[in-house]
Parts: C-alpha cells; sequence; structure tokens
C-alpha cells in the first residue's frame, strides 16, 4: 500500500531539508511519495527545499486547505499527514500498511503523542493526551493522522477552518461510525511552542480552546486566540 506523506508548512525553510531527509529515509520513493504543501504567499519554505523527489505545492494558506491541496494531489493509497516539526519511526510505513491492510473494517489511525523533551510536565502531559485519544478515538494532528484516500474524499476531507480542523474531522469520523487504530508507537513532536510561551501557558490556552470548541465557539473566532 502506497503513502502519500503531505507535510502543510508555513514559514519552515530553516529547517524544512533536515526534516525531510529523515521523512525520506522512513519513505522512501517510489514506494511512497513527499508532498510539501507550502501556504506562505512568499513561497519561501518550498524555494528552500533542495531535496529530489519532493513535489512542492503552493497553497492558500490554513491548514485545512494546505492539506486538502495536498491530498487531491496525491498518489497513493493512504494519506498520512504530517506536521513539519514532528517525527515518526522507522517502521512507520511497515506499522500503517500491516494495520490497514489486516483489518478492512479500519479507515485509518493515528500514532500516539510522543514530545522531545524529557522535562516531567511535558511527559505528563504526553501521558494525560495519550490517554484521551485511546479513550475518544480523536487524535489531534501532531499525532500524525493516516487515512485511506478513498475514505478521506469520501467524507470530503478536512472542513475548510482556521483551526481545530484535525478534531473536526476525527470527531465527524467517530460519529459516522467509522473505525481508527491509535498506535502504540509514537509520533515525536517538537516542543518548541511549550518552550517558547512557557508550559502552563500553552498548556491552559490549548484546554481553553478545545472546551471553547466543544460548547460551540466558532473556530474563527477561536484562531485569533492561538496566534
Amino acid at each position: 500500500m502506497n503513502i502519500s506523506v503531505i507535510v502543510p508548512v508555513f514559514r519552515e525553510a530553516k529547517t524544512i531539508n533536515a526534516f525531510l531527509e529523515n521523512v525520506q529515509t522512513v519513505f522512501p520513493a517510489p514506494a511512497h511519495e513527499i508532498i510539501v504543501v507550502d501556504g506562505s504567499p512568499e513561497g519561501d519554505t518550498l524555494a528552500a527545499v533542495a531535496l529530489p523527489r519532493v513535489k512542492k505545492i503552493h497553497s492558500g494558506r490554513g491548514r485545512a486547505r494546505q492539506m486538502n491541496r495536498g491530498a487531491a494531489m496525491a498518489r497513493g493509497e493512504i494519506l498520512l499527514f504530517l506536521h513539519a516539526d514532528t517525527l515518526l519511526p522507522g517502521d512507520a510505513p511497515e506499522l500503517i500498511t500491516n494495520l490497514l491492510s489486516g483489518d478492512k473494517d479500519l479507515v485509518g489511525g493515528a500514532f500516539s503523542l510522543g514530545i522531545d523533551d524529557d522535562r516531567i510536565p511535558l511527559k505528563i502531559i504526553e501521558c494525560f493526551a495519550n490517554l484521551r485519544s485511546r479513550m475518544t478515538r480523536v487524535p489531534y494532528g501532531d499525532q500524525s493522522i493516516f487515512l485511506r484516500k478513498d475514505y478521506f474524499e469520501r467524507v470530503g476531507g478536512f472542513r475548510d477552518i482556521p483551526i481545530m480542523e484535525d478534531l473536526e474531522l476525527m470527531t465527524r469520523i467517530r460519529k459516522q461510525g467509522s473505525r481508527i487504530h491509535i498506535l502504540k508507537q509514537k509520533s515525536v513532536t517538537s516542543s518548541r511552542r511549550w518552550k517558547k510561551e512557557g508550559i502552563a501557558i500553552c498548556t491552559l490556552r490549548n484546554w481553553l480552546l478545545r472546551l471553547l470548541y466543544h460548547i460551540g465557539v466558532p473556530a474563527g473566532r477561536l484562531a485569533a486566540l492561538y496566534k
């Protein structure tokens, strides 16, 4: 089963090549493809990409819009949505394909969350995030969500909203009764936002945003709080 790795980016020029080197090692061509979708008007991240066999696409800004654009251009049977500050285990392709080929009723899945920081508060956050996603079956984007392409197209992809697009899609999938699986292996994301904003402030803001979203506050209003 071929995998299309879709990476939405916005001003990641400084780190994009080191990141893509890792992705190419894990998802080698021609078995898989890597699609970088740049939402910056300047296209600076695309201009910085120096590695071959990377499909480069320019898009309007917005992670949902960028990921939908990448999905429309993808050739793989499986779509994997990977953040540009996140790394997957070396056997990720086998984990994904074995899972979906072994259970035809599964429409997709995600990895468990890992954070590249050993500080105790972040390990607690990691633990609670994984417990929540296993209980709710609603993983977030930094868990590297993957879906069968035909199913993704059938449900209409991501809603074109400025924030919470991952939560909205996975909640919609759950309400439809479709099944996903959370792998025990980790999708390791950067702690850079926690470092920049502070662990307490960043975590409380994220919880507040999710609470407000669940009680019906429009995503457009929430986006201003996330910046």
